[in-house]
């Protein structure tokens, strides 16, 4: 354990790398690291894998920080990942900071269309009607790439809101863009009873994730951090 300071995971959405993170982990640094969940790099890349697989990724990585703390940021996807891995941290006896969830309607409203886990074209409509800017262009090869990825994750989600739900009691803060269509005001308030802890909210400028590139949002991070 090196620093006071919180360190800071960053747990990304469905069928992302981490790539749109990278602002923001350049605003964060050097406290912070983007989560690699297992069946993303190397020789796991494309390998079915389990939420518990993936939460058990992300706690030991949190775990790997140089802090005797950890703040979890979750985006999207990320989000339900971290409000689980949060809760796996505490049964670890590691304290958990505070849990921040962007983009991400509380876990008991949290719904997955049909389809969008089987079929590429299902879950291209589904990012493309998110945020357009989530998808290569039609013309990349990564594109499909991307939406075999994002719908495992789709699937997983699935799996994951029919279980039962972990309650950490770590602060939860609950963040969305004005103009993210897959989050609402009343749907963030809805973190309130995703923890035994305190919840706020804040709603910034932007949709469903240009707000993680804005200074705006980098700033409350920060003071998330230090308890300002």
């Amino acid at each position: 354990m090196t620093t006071e300071r919180p360190g800071t995971l960053v747990l990304p959405g469905a069928g992302s790398f981490g790539g749109e993170l990278k602002p923001l982990l350049d605003e964060l640094r050097p406290a912070a690291r983007t989560a690699r969940y297992p069946g993303r790099f190397g020789r796991d890349f494309g390998r079915d894998t389990t939420f518990a697989e993936v939460v058990d990724a992300c706690a030991d990585q949190a775990r790997d920080l140089p802090a005797e703390r950890v703040i979890l940021v979750g985006h999207s996807f990320g989000a339900y990942v971290a409000h689980a891995t949060a809760a796996e941290l505490e049964r670890r006896a590691t304290p958990v900071h505070a849990l921040v969830v962007v983009g991400a309607d509380a876990p008991q409203l949290l719904t997955v269309a049909q389809g969008v886990g089987s079929d590429r074209s299902a879950v291209a409509a589904y990012l493309e009607s998110i945020d357009p800017r989530l998808l290569p262009d039609t013309s990349d090869e990564w594109r499909d790439v991307v939406l075999d990825t994002a719908m495992r994750d789709l699937r997983m989600l699935a799996h994951y809101s029919a279980a039962p739900r972990p309650r950490p009691r770590c602060p939860v803060l609950a963040a969305r863009g004005a103009a993210d269509p897959l989050t609402s005001s009343e749907g963030i308030a809805g973190w309130a009873d995703a923890t035994a802890g305190t919840c706020v909210q804040r709603t910034f400028p932007g949709g469903h994730s240009d707000l993680l590139t804005t200074s705006a949002f980098a700033d409350w991070l920060r003071a998330v951090a230090t308890g300002e």
